[in-house]
């Protein structure tokens, strides 16, 4: 799963990266965060449709917690931070948005609790980030919920074998050689969509950090530093 992640590059630096045109006031100014959690405003990367074949590349916020559509008030979102790829094409919440609706959401890192090993109670947290140093692309799903909130979902699927001891699951990476095809609005096609997610993950590599990061009132730069177990 993920239910806490990092993300202090700026938005000019995201822009470079994942070839934004237009930056929103709003998005430009958020603060960094090395704490971001479920509800926050993220950061997300989508497409936008202005016309007949004109689509925009926009960095623009949305409340993390996808609140699809059709639902009467936006609490849903609590509930609905991670979306699994296994279902994706095929629960109501996200079934619109996988085929017509599909964002990045941008992170430098991200976190994973670890489960106590035998005799400890408390679980051990890690952060995860690329091998390169470069931004992760989450493959994540946007819902506009009537006309005033956008809000946003990470997809995830199961852990790959090198990072499945410290946890089951992880958030889904689309590879730098699809993101124009993921954020591309003419692609309808809910499997096809979702095929895209089987692609090659980007290297990542774990250390364990404070606990710190337990408590989302703690936010500093520290909380990514590597600490010993």
């Amino acid at each position: 799963m993920c239910g806490r992640y990092a993300q202090f590059s700026s938005a000019q630096e995201l822009s470079d990266v994942f070839n934004v045109q237009v930056c929103t006031p709003e998005c430009a100014q958020l603060l960094p965060s090395w704490n971001v959690a479920p509800t926050q405003a993220v950061r997300i990367v989508r497409e936008t449709v202005l016309g007949p074949e004109r689509a925009v590349r926009t960095l623009e916020l949305a409340r993390w917690g996808l609140v699809p559509s059709w639902a009467k008030d936006p609490t849903i979102g609590t509930r609905l931070i991670n979306a699994r790829v296994e279902t994706v094409t095929q629960k109501p919440s996200y079934r619109g948005p996988i085929r017509y609706s599909r964002c990045l959401v941008p992170a430098d890192g991200y976190y994973e609790w670890q489960a106590p090993a035998p005799g400890a109670r408390l679980k051990t947290p890690h952060y995860l980030r690329r091998v390169d140093g470069a931004p992760l692309a989450f493959a994540g799903l946007a819902a506009l919920w009537r006309e005033e909130l956008l809000t946003c979902t990470i997809i995830t699927g199961p852990a790959r074998a090198e990072l499945a001891h410290i946890h089951d699951r992880e958030p889904l990476q689309i590879p730098d050689d699809a993101v124009s095809t993921w954020l591309d609005p003419d692609l309808t096609d809910a499997e096809e969509a979702s095929a895209l997610l089987s692609g090659e993950r980007p290297a990542l590599t774990a250390h364990v950090v404070s606990r710190e990061v337990n408590a989302v009132r703690n936010n500093t730069p520290h909380l990514i530093e590597p600490v010993h177990s």
